[in-house]
């Protein structure tokens, strides 16, 4: 696959510090129990590419990348962890790649021993991302976006050939193993102190093939940490992935978070005591822990996808692995840097961003406006413009209208109001009142399969009608309906 044109400017840039980068790397330390201190940086669900309502979100992506970097060089972290969705798409446009790359070589060369790592979420294409990773490796950055998988012959075929015997079908054999050292990642800072990075991509059915997914992932992680804790004994294991964990808090309402029917890609994280010290991970925008542990969160998206994620907050973690010298004891060391079990040995804080736009529903409540209301309701809650031109911060909008209160022109005049504020209305949602399905001729309760079977099927559809358009049938389209019953019938 060929490497995109984007990566051209992101390598003539770097090529400048191409020998600074770490071409050495210090010697690990052999006493595991000294204290280490190390700060990492974690995010996810960019989605950059997006588009809110039809409007291009580029420049708000750009303005959080702005904001990121300047947290990047007040901290000055070992390693920047973005975990998934990166792009809003699995072919984003080239204008979205720009800002990506551009982010790359700024954020490399603002903090050069920093080790970026990026996995594939399930809105990017894992092949796609995973293009240009012979080359962005060279400048600290570690792409995953497909799990490797290698093929172990059976012990029949290292047993037929040792005795020079013929291969058939009945006694060759063998399987294919996952190649996990592809997704172990040790991370060193300037002391040669490690810690591994599990960089786990979204997992596809096609990658866990199990009769459940839900069962299949679990296992995969668990074997992960398992191979990672044998290869590297005593290190911090932190494990970035993305997935939908159990008991998360989605917006139920709203398809920005893809969720499979039945939550059959759901995953328990319940009972897994050999887990990760640490897991942070994408795909649901709400900031939260992974429910049932204290050892995993969410780091939610950047920005909200959905007016449904109008009070979500946003932002990136901090993710502090050990303290300093004076710090130890508060953190359950003794004066000799050994453990003492008293307290975990990282902490995370939230950094919060604050989006350059903001969500407004109006009204908040359920209240019933004249149109003379929401005059006054637009007028006071929306700013106006300066010159008749949207200010760097404008709102996005939606009004919630119930449709018995005002006309198809009021509806209008609002929109043209609201365009006149510093604001950009994005969806206009028409409340209907519920039907009363009690006073529908015909309309009965139902109990059983026997009152379904017994109902006449003219009763039936016209329920169906009302449910589906919030209206009875009038007079004709009924007695159309029963003209065509009676007709299929003969």
């Amino acid at each position: 696959m060929r490497i995109p044109n984007n990566c051209v400017n992101f390598v003539v840039r770097l090529q400048t510090k191409g020998q600074r980068i770490a071409s050495k790397r210090l010697s690990k330390r052999l006493r595991l129990d000294i204290l280490m201190s190390m700060k990492i940086i974690a995010t996810s669900d960019w989605h950059l590419g997006n588009l809110f309502h039809g409007n291009d979100r580029l420049p708000e992506h750009k303005h959080f990348l702005k904001w990121l970097l300047e947290q990047i060089a007040e901290q000055k972290p070992d390693a920047l962890l973005i975990a998934g969705d990166i792009f809003d798409n699995g072919n984003p446009s080239a204008a979205a790649q720009t800002v990506y790359y551009e982010f790359l070589a700024d954020a490399t060369q603002l903090c050069p021993n920093m080790q970026v790592i990026i996995t594939a979420g399930n809105h990017d294409s894992a092949s796609r991302l995973e293009a240009p990773r012979p080359l962005l490796t060279r400048y600290h950055v570690e792409i995953r976006g497909n799990v490797r998988k290698i093929w172990q012959q059976g012990e029949n075929v290292r047993k037929i050939r040792q005795q020079g015997e013929s291969e058939d079908d009945d006694k060759t054999g063998g399987h294919w193993l996952y190649s996990f050292d592809d997704l172990i990642i040790p991370v060193t800072n300037e002391e040669g102190e490690e810690v591994i990075i599990l960089a786990v991509p979204f997992l596809r059915s096609d990658v866990v093939q199990n009769a459940s997914y839900s069962q299949g992932v679990n296992d995969f992680l668990r074997e992960l940490t398992a191979e990672a804790r044998k290869k590297y004994p005593g290190r911090k294991c932190i494990m970035m992935a993305h997935m939908y964990a159990k008991g998360s808090d989605i917006a139920k309402k709203d398809a920005s978070e893809k969720i499979i029917i039945g939550e059959q890609e759901e995953v328990d994280l319940e009972g897994w005591n050999e887990h990760p010290d640490y897991m942070t991970c994408g795909h649901i925008h709400k900031r939260q822990h992974i429910w049932n542990t204290d050892w995993a969160r969410y780091t939610g998206s950047i920005l909200p996808m959905s007016f449904a994620e109008k009070d979500y907050t946003h932002g990136i973690d901090l993710i502090t692995i050990g303290c300093d010298e004076e710090g130890k004891k508060e953190n359950g060391m003794d004066d000799e840097g050994k453990k003492t079990g008293k307290s975990k040995e990282w902490k995370v804080d939230f950094l919060e961003y604050k989006p350059q736009h903001s969500l407004r529903i109006l009204p908040e409540d359920e209240e019933e406006l004249t149109f003379k209301k929401w005059q006054k309701l637009i007028n006071s809650e929306l700013s106006e413009r300066t010159d008749g031109e949207l200010s760097d911060h404008f709102d996005y909008v939606m009004l919630k209208v119930k449709q018995e209160k005002l006309s198809s022109d009021d509806i209008k005049e609002l929109e043209k109001l609201v365009n006149e504020k510093d604001a950009v209305l994005c969806k206009i949602q028409r409340i209907i009142p519920q039907l009363d399905l009690s006073t529908i001729q015909g309309s009965q309760h139902i109990t059983s399969i026997e009152d379904i079977i017994n109902r006449p099927p003219l009763d039936t559809l016209k329920e169906a009608f009302a449910i589906r358009h919030n209206a009875p049938m009038n007079e004709r389209q009924e007695k159309m309906l029963s003209n065509l019953l009676t007709t299929s019938s003969l």
